[in-house]
């Protein structure tokens, strides 16, 4: 039996660490998502808009976990679970995240909507007893400025507290799937993202009144990849990996989503990055390095050390 040393995750193996190739693809398709929401607001209000992305992405979630017959969540406990993930990580997360885009720049927003790194830490330690060594919270905090001379100047107010909430909420999101990991997480995934849809709905209805959709080829197209690819399939492999990963490692990664949004800027809106976004980025990627790192193997006692001699049996020679 392989014993799980004190300080790792609950329910996790110990070592694990996500998949790189899977977490690139992750937070490049979040990047993408930022671009997405600046587009589709040109069609659809805030808040609505945020209602369709997490509809649509529970409602594919569903039927997909049908087809395989998977197992819905049944304890009063469980749905409550579900419940606390459809207010944080859908609800209040995206109504956040789509108010912070419309009212700041795509990089800014992004900067300050991925702070969960930072957030994660204590909240980590406290609960699952993740150990932070000291090199690695200061990697993180020199990334996250990384990220903050990437966005540059930008707008305050309104807009970038916004972000933040929705930084919060996804952490807080990030940390009940982690209580999840005994319910099968196609349709926890499924079932949070279908409450948060109803919610926003409810809400969006209240605060704007009937919808004003224009629902435009290009708008479609932003809502399609922007529920399929950047919520059901992303987040589901978030979930999954933040079940058996270290929260601090993996939510490291998200360091990257704001790197590829102005990637996909400079390509998708012709915004060409100058010099503090380019050692911005250099930075980001440097602290990621650090963050990422794998552990040092515990060093062998070394072989030239002088062993003590045997205690001689008594009346030895």
């Amino acid at each position: 039996m392989k014993l799980r040393p004190a300080g790792s995750p609950r329910g996790a193996p110990a070592g694990h660490r996500p998949s790189a190739v899977l977490m690139v693809a992750v937070t490049a398709t979040w990047g993408l998502c930022f671009v997405l929401i600046q587009w589709g607001l040109r069609d659809a209000p805030v808040l609505w808009f945020a209602a369709l992305r997490s509809s649509v992405a529970g409602a594919a979630l569903l039927a997909y976990g049908m087809a395989r017959k998977r197992s819905s969540p049944r304890t009063p406990r469980d749905w409550g679970l579900v419940g606390a993930l459809a207010l944080t990580n859908a609800g209040l997360a995206f109504a956040a995240m789509f108010g912070g885009v419309a009212g700041l720049s795509t990089g800014v927003a992004a900067v300050l909507a991925n702070a969960q790194p930072l957030l994660i830490l204590l909240p980590a330690w406290w609960l699952y007893r993740e150990p932070v060594s000291a090199p690695a919270a200061v990697a993180m905090v020199a990334g996250f400025f990384g990220l903050i001379v990437v966005a540059g100047p930008g707008d305050g107010g309104t807009g970038a507290v916004l972000s933040l909430v929705a930084a919060a909420a996804m952490t807080a999101g990030t940390l009940l799937a982690r209580r999840a990991g005994h319910l099968d997480v196609v349709m926890v995934s499924a079932w949070h993202f279908l409450l948060g849809g109803v919610g926003l709905t409810l809400v969006a209805w209240a605060v704007d009144g009937t919808p004003r959709i224009s629902w435009t080829a290009r708008f479609l197209a932003a809502l399609a990849v922007l529920a399929l690819l950047g919520t059901a399939w992303a987040f589901l492999i978030w979930f999954r990996e933040a079940q058996r990963s270290p929260l601090g490692t993996l939510t490291a990664w998200t360091f990257l989503t704001p790197v590829f949004g102005v990637g996909f800027g400079f390509v998708l809106l012709g915004e060409r990055p100058g010099g503090w976004t380019l050692a911005g980025l250099g930075l980001v990627l440097i602290a990621l390095g650090f963050v990422l790192r794998p552990p040092r193997a515990a060093r062998p006692a070394s072989l030239d050390r002088v062993r003590e001699p045997a205690a001689r049996p008594p009346f030895a020679p």
